[in-house]
């Protein structure tokens, strides 16, 4: 009925004088069908569609298997039932393409829609080969045999350059740790080591970026610095710099594990890497319309070898880690334990780490061997809110008066205004952490940070993690050296830093008004 409503639209249109181009742009239909249908009289084209209905086709004999994980399975794809028919029948050659087609023609005779959802890129340019891959990490939620449900969390690597994909699975959430070992698995499965690697913020790998720089956890950074790759934090769901990855972690949830059922994640790891070599690896990609492993038979080469074994025999201890709230609470063991107000931050990494002491205490840290930001004495029960009174206290100042402030400190004001310029200019989404290590500072070494002031702008530096190091050099280069603060002659000499916690300012970091 469908292909009649199309023949009387093509004749009718025709009938008006529209062209081929016309009624293939209105109809959204090629032209080549078209001109097949306006050639034909209404006797033939019946005679056709009859034809059409009774001609038997190359995926008839497996008919009711496919319109069996249709009904049974609506949202099912083409790709996927053309995966699992080369799954179940080992010799099983027909091309996808046409499984698309019969599976299109099953929805439309047995009345079976599947919804779709769109989502906008952006073409970005291609990377040399060898150059980068891309990582991140999915969940997903499968039947077992018995009815129940189990879930699975899965870290996927993407070659940017070939699209070659490795794929690990978990019955439980990813460690530090396991992070390691999984990409000691990728690197071994791709032959080598890319020189890049794009991650998101995820705090297994990555505390936050403190002013732009990055602050690995403790664990990974150990691990980099033994393999020295480099590393690109991105934003969540940024498909301009992993945009790769994210369909990626697509393709592995709803080509390979929706539907299928978990036996057990041995078996399920077994699958998925024969997935990954007969279609996660093997179909020709969509936009570089070439197969994965053929190029990265190429890519191979590109690779930087990676000779000797990581060893997990170390200190490396996995981190007690909690995800601050939006009302400023971590939640341990069943029962909630306040930090300071302000601590939380939108759109920042909001991790904290955690200490349990011998003698019952909760240590809460915002890196794993930063300053306490909260201790508290653990609770005995379950559903308690543990909460510092001190915590709920506000503290109101603006960035602006904060920046006065700090250049009131230094001695040169014209240098230190050139620099805060430098500052604005470099980093106009992370002053307030810049501002922040700058305090930091003032209240350790007032004096021999000028030093440093003065090296910075000779070196053009012009970040305030550059002017730290500069500071910390200056001082193991004069350690015996005591600075007498008294015996400046600067006409700021008789101006005291005023002594205040940092945690004072963390309110400015939420981006909004004090309080």
């Amino acid at each position: 009925m469908e292909k009649w409503m199309i023949y009387s639209e093509i004749m009718q249109l025709k009938q008006k004088g529209f062209s081929i181009a016309a009624i293939s742009k209105k109809l959204n239909i090629s032209r080549n069908t078209i001109y097949s249908y306006m050639n034909m009289t209404p006797e033939e084209f019946d005679h056709w569609i009859h034809g059409s209905m009774t001609r038997s086709k190359k995926l008839d004999p497996y008919h009711n298997t496919i319109l069996g994980w249709l009904k049974e399975h609506q949202d099912l794809s083409g790709a996927q039932v053309h995966d699992w028919l080369k799954e179940h029948y080992e010799h099983f050659t027909i091309g996808e393409s046409t499984v698309r087609r019969y599976v299109r023609e099953l929805r439309e005779r047995h009345m079976i829609p599947k919804q779709t959802s769109f989502r906008s890129y952006q073409t970005v340019e291609e990377l040399p080969m060898g150059h980068q891959a891309q990582v991140d990490f999915g969940e997903t939620t499968v039947a077992k045999q018995d009815g129940t449900r189990q879930k699975l969390w899965f870290i996927v690597f993407v070659l940017s350059h070939s699209r070659y994909k490795f794929v690990r699975w978990l019955n439980r959430p990813f460690t530090t740790r396991d992070v390691i070992q999984s990409h000691e698995a990728a690197f071994e499965f791709y032959g080598g080591m890319p020189r890049e690697l794009v991650y998101d913020q995820d705090h297994l790998i990555a505390v936050s970026e403190n002013a732009r720089d990055i602050i690995l956890t403790k664990e990974f950074q150990a691990y980099q610095q033994v393999r020295k790759f480099s590393i690109y934090l991105c934003r969540k769901s940024d498909p301009e710099t992993k945009g790769k990855v994210e369909n990626a972690v697509k393709y592995v949830k709803y080509n390979f594990s929706k539907n299928r059922i978990f036996t057990s994640l041995e078996v399920w790891e077994e699958q998925s890497m024969r997935w990954l070599e007969r279609t996660g690896n093997h179909n020709v990609h969509h936009t570089t319309k070439k197969r994965p492993f053929e190029v990265h038979a190429l890519e191979k080469q590109h690779l930087q070898k990676v000779s000797t074994s990581f060893s997990f025999e170390n200190n490396l201890t996995t981190s007690i880690t909690r995800n601050i709230r939006k009302d400023n609470v971590i939640s341990y063991e069943s029962n909630r334990y306040s930090v300071p107000t302000g601590t939380y931050r939108p759109s920042k990494s909001n991790v904290a780490y955690l200490e349990r002491t011998e003698g019952g205490r909760l240590l809460i840290r915002l890196s794993p061997d930063g300053e306490i930001l909260a201790d508290h004495k653990l609770a005995s029960g379950k559903g308690q809110l543990v909460q510092d009174h001190t915590h709920k206290r506000k503290r109101s100042t603006k960035l602006t008066e904060w920046e006065n402030e700090i250049i009131s400190l230094f001695e040169d004001e014209e240098k230190i205004k050139a620099f805060m310029n430098q500052l604005r200019e470099r980093y106009p989404r992370h002053m307030g952490d810049q501002l922040a290590i700058l305090w930091n500072l003032l209240q350790q070494e007032p004096k021999m940070v000028n030093q440093a002031l003065d090296r910075a702008m000779e070196l053009r530096l012009t970040s305030a993690n550059d002017l730290r190091d500069l500071l910390y050099s200056l001082i193991q280069e004069t350690p015996s050296q005591k600075v007498d603060t008294k015996s400046s002659e600067s006409p700021y000499a008789h101006i005291d830093a005023t002594t205040r916690q940092v945690d004072s300012y963390i309110e400015i970091l939420k981006g909004g008004q004090p309080a």
